[in-house]
């Protein structure tokens, strides 16, 4: 794919839509409250939208190049790292299922919401064991399993079993806020990247990309890039660029050697994780691009994770395939942070390639 590219302008990011994507709730296969209102911000910006039978959302932009006409599938994925209910006691404590990767340091004497039939529910997670007054030195250093966390909704067992069933979904409670050049709240990973690529239609509002776009907005990543798998095979890209969020581990008590990215310093370019290694001429194109627009990126090996560029790599016979990456500080806590510079960056990169 050529590309004669003009200057690429970059007007105000929008952090109050990041702000409200992070406060929305939706675990892997309860995506709906997210989706609502990625459909709504889709009003306007594509020619074609539709939801399949996962629940991923399919925003297409046809392109306004003469000739042969690529099919481009950008994809981020709209589900959060949460639990499902999985287990009621008779004291109607909650026990529950992780959906994605915690790291259970970070869980501790949490506020949490239950979504139920009847409506939302608050409530307090926290492991079993005893408080630091009489605990030993040796359940102190203890770092508990997932399993051993449990839910109080401060209700007595019968009313917890009338109001609450098995697989309710349950979420961390945050509400996202700006540090300084910061956005700073739950499920960065990806609302930072659903945020990217709704930004990226409404730069081409009024004017057509060069190739066909579809713009997905993928379910169910985080157990197994399950929603990004069908949508591949159905919408047949011949051209793949996951979005997704990347470890920024520039703090304290981490060498720059595993940094893997740096906040502020520009989009990450992916060059390899344990679920791809990106096709090189696309990251070829990209660094080239960036070098030639003045848009600042990095590029990133990151030793663990997968996103939904993996799934677009792997679809049918096969699909080049490349995922920019949003550098994120505290990733899978509820103070994900992003910084306003990458987002703008990512922005750019990606309008400057489609044009």
């Amino acid at each position: 794919m050529r590309r004669i590219l003009a200057r690429v302008t970059t007007t105000e990011l929008r952090l109050d839509l990041l702000r409200q994507l992070s406060d929305l709730n939706g675990v892997p296969g309860n995506e709906d409250a997210v989706r609502d209102l990625v459909l709504r911000e889709l009003e306007g910006l594509a020619d074609e939208v539709r939801v399949d039978a996962l629940g991923n959302v399919f925003a297409l932009r046809h392109g306004g190049g003469e000739g042969k006409r690529e099919r481009v599938m950008l994809s981020a994925h709209m589900d959060e790292i949460g639990f499902l209910v999985s287990f009621i006691d008779d004291r109607g404590f909650l026990r529950l299922q992780a959906l994605g990767g915690f790291d259970t340091r970070n869980l501790f004497a949490r506020n949490v919401t239950v979504q139920t039939r009847g409506g939302p529910l608050p409530g307090v997670m926290t492991p079993g064991g005893k408080p630091v007054h009489i605990a030993t030195p040796e359940d102190r250093k203890k770092v508990p399993e997932v399993k051993e966390f449990y839910v109080d909704l401060g209700l007595d067992g019968e009313e917890v079993k009338r109001r609450v069933r098995v697989g309710d979904m349950v979420t961390l409670d945050q509400t996202a806020r700006q540090v300084g050049k910061l956005t700073v709240g739950k499920a960065m990973d990806d609302r930072a990247s659903v945020f990217l690529g709704l930004e990226v239609l409404r730069r081409f509002r009024d004017i057509r990309p060069r190739h066909d776009v579809v713009a997905v907005f993928s379910v169910q990543e985080e157990v197994g890039l399950r929603g990004a798998t069908v949508a591949a095979y159905g919408a047949e890209p011949t051209l793949g660029i996951g979005l997704d969020v990347t470890l920024a581990v520039d703090t304290p008590g981490v060498g720059p050697e595993e940094a893997v990215t740096r906040l502020g310093d520009g989009i990450g370019i992916k060059v390899f994780d344990s679920s791809m290694i990106s096709t090189r001429w696309l990251v070829d194109d990209l660094v080239d691009l960036a070098e030639r627009e003045g848009i600042r990126y990095q590029l990133e090996v990151l030793p663990l994770g997968g996103t939904d560029g993996a799934a677009i790599q792997k679809s049918r016979a096969g699909v080049p395939s490349v995922t920019l990456s949003v550098p994120t500080r505290y990733i899978h806590t509820i103070v994900e942070a992003v910084h306003e510079d990458d987002l703008r960056a990512g922005v750019d990169l990606l309008v400057a390639y489609l044009r």
